[in-house]
């Protein structure tokens, strides 16, 4: 949407979050009063939830209109408007003085008891006066996102601030939404669309083993599971008691861990029947028989691995990386040798280098060569590309990027490669809300020191000057490689690889490589392709000369890929990158540097 500044009698001050249909802001009136106010789209709302457009009404605005509570967000105006052209709806609630729990979560790790106690008991007492209306109303929606922790006396009050997936129970059943929702938190009835009072407090508990212990329930890495196989994926990892992990400074009780397991009970039956009997045994007033957990031992796990984990060349590694010497040579000895000898530099007082950054025009290999540095170092590889961190949340992309370093350190050593580094750490200077500045801080402060945990960062992008300044500062992204289109002769060695036990005697690789000027990587490996589905189809079993000829001949027009002014223009963005213009590369070069 573009940038807002009036709506209605309020006036915009900040973005503070937004989602698939909606934006949520800080406003003032003409007093200069302070308010929170949502901001829903209509049409996009239409696509993903329910509402009657005959009969205005959201349930997000209906039923925070009939509710009034301490630990909830109290409602002074709601009504439609149009802005830009689109019809809106639009609720305006009192200003919280605080925090998201998430964020708080984020400064302060795992939780106390107490300090636990107190959130959770906030939270079900609002519970508790939702699901006692004559049509109880289900929230739907406990996560670290959708409640404030109000910071105005002292101790946080917590306030439950996001009613976009709330329902009314005796209404016309209607499916819960719950794009947005961790599935972590979701009681399995959920992932069928049914919910009642009991899901609500499945989440209670869910969050409280989240603030006990930092991870979720059952956490497993969805990163590696199709979409479709998620729900699957997490019923599955529920098959087994409740784990209960020994990464706690202080060991949390046997009672407390018998209530977080009736909560999480995956049998609707066997967990709180009410909000009023959670907090009772929370209290101590009630005893819990329920003693479905295993307790295992995190600890014992992350010393077995790194006592498997051998730093020993995997695969090809850089012998499947044609040229490039210059770059295989630095970061053999300015990383590999380090990592593999970490003692005899330790001595020396040698600091592990925590990123290297690779950039240069599209389809050089900046990709390739992270793959293939991490089976030369003989290490576990993740690829994160700028879509895996996206969130509709405000802050949801900074949990994402802290678990993502989070398992890279639990899998270390780890080369963690980020694709489009630019989309990730662009300059902060010119970002238009607090989430993507927020983002750009959590990830600066997981490249501190990464190296030291094992973890090797390799970022790749096309466009070096779009990055935070701050990224580029000693003790990040410490070594800095350009990454050009292959010159002839490495043409000839990438023809030679990517043909390989494929090629016909009579292929002529000089020809071929004098042929492709301009050809960069991705282009020379796309040609062979072609050239190799041809062939499949002529029932024969290698390539021909004349096959890989025709093909060049045909793809006229379409590659080279990246046009000569294009390199050029890189070029100009590396000379600009490193303040000079005689830069010394290291990478491929140009046929016409020769």
């Amino acid at each position: 949407m573009a940038q807002i500044t009036d709506i209605e009698k309020y006036h915009v001050t900040f973005l503070l979050r937004e989602g698939a249909y909606f934006e949520v802001f800080k406003v003032e009136d003409s007093q200069r009063n302070r308010y929170l106010m949502k901001l829903i789209n209509l049409a996009k709302l239409k696509t993903v939830q329910y509402y009657d457009t005959e009969k205005y009404r959201i349930s997000e605005i209906e039923i925070m209109q009939s509710v009034s509570h301490a630990n909830i967000l109290k409602l002074v105006d709601a009504g439609e408007t149009i802005v830009n052209g689109q019809r809106y709806a639009y609720w305006v609630s009192d200003f919280v003085p605080g925090e998201l729990l998430a964020d708080n979560r984020a400064r302060k790790g795992i939780y106390t008891e107490y300090d636990m106690k107190v959130i959770i008991t906030g939270i079900l007492n609002a519970l508790k006066y939702l699901h006692s209306q004559s049509e109880p109303i289900i929230y739907n929606g406990i996560s670290p996102y959708g409640i404030i922790l109000n910071l105005s006396s002292g101790a946080p009050v917590p306030v439950l601030s996001d009613f976009g997936h709330a329902q009314i129970l005796n209404k016309e059943h209607r499916k819960c939404f719950t794009d947005g929702l961790s599935p972590f938190y979701l009681a399995p009835e959920m992932f069928k669309g049914l919910y009642s009072t009991r899901t609500d407090l499945y989440s209670v508990g869910a969050l409280m083993y989240h603030l006990v212990y930092g991870i979720q329930p059952w956490q497993i890495d969805l990163n590696e599971v199709p979409l479709k196989e998620r729900e699957m994926a997490i019923l599955s990892a529920r098959k087994v008691p409740l784990p209960v992990p020994n990464i706690r400074v202080f060991e949390v009780n046997e009672d407390l861990l018998s209530i977080m397991a009736k909560a999480l009970s995956q049998d609707v039956d066997e967990r709180f029947q009410s909000a009023e009997e959670f907090l009772k045994a929370l209290f101590g007033e009630v005893s819990i028989d329920c003693l479905n957990y295993e307790k295992i031992d995190m600890d014992t796990d992350k010393k077995d691995t790194s006592e498997k984990a051998k730093l020993e060349k995997r695969g090809n590694g850089f012998d499947d990386v044609a040229g490039m010497e210059a770059l295989k040579k630095r970061l053999q000895e300015e990383v590999i040798d380090l990592l593999r000898n970490p003692e005899r530099y330790k001595k020396l007082r040698v600091q592990i280098p925590n990123g290297i950054l690779l950039y240069g025009p599209p389809g050089c290999g900046k990709t390739f060569i992270g793959e293939k540095f991490a089976e030369e170092l003989g290490c576990n590889y993740m690829y994160i590309h700028c879509s895996d961190v996206a969130s509709p949340y405000i802050h949801g992309g900074q949990e994402k990027i802290a678990a993502i370093f989070q398992q890279a350190r639990e899998n270390a050593p780890t080369v963690l490669f980020l694709d489009e580094l630019d989309a990730m750490l662009a300059d902060r200077s010119r970002h238009h809300n607090v989430s993507e500045s927020g983002e750009v801080n959590e990830f600066l402060t997981q490249l501190n020191n990464c190296g030291e945990n094992g973890v090797i960062v390799i970022g790749a992008t096309n466009n070096p000057t779009a990055l935070d300044s701050a990224a580029l500062r000693s003790g990040r992204f410490d070594i800095k490689v350009y990454v050009p289109a292959p010159s002839e002769e490495e043409r000839e060695q990438i023809f030679h690889l990517v043909l390989d036990g494929i090629a016909a005697v009579d292929v002529d690789y000089k020809q071929l490589a004098k042929m492709t000027e301009g050809y960069v990587t991705k282009d020379v490996c796309i040609l062979v392709n072609r050239a190799a589905r041809i062939t499949g189809r002529q029932d024969e079993e290698k390539i021909k000369m004349a096959t890989l000829l025709n093909e060049i001949e045909k793809s006229k027009g379409e590659l080279p890929s990246v046009p000569e002014a294009e390199l050029r223009k890189h070029e100009m963005i590396r000379d600009q990158f490193e303040s000079r213009k005689d830069s010394h590369r290291i990478g491929f070069k140009t046929s016409k540097e020769k």
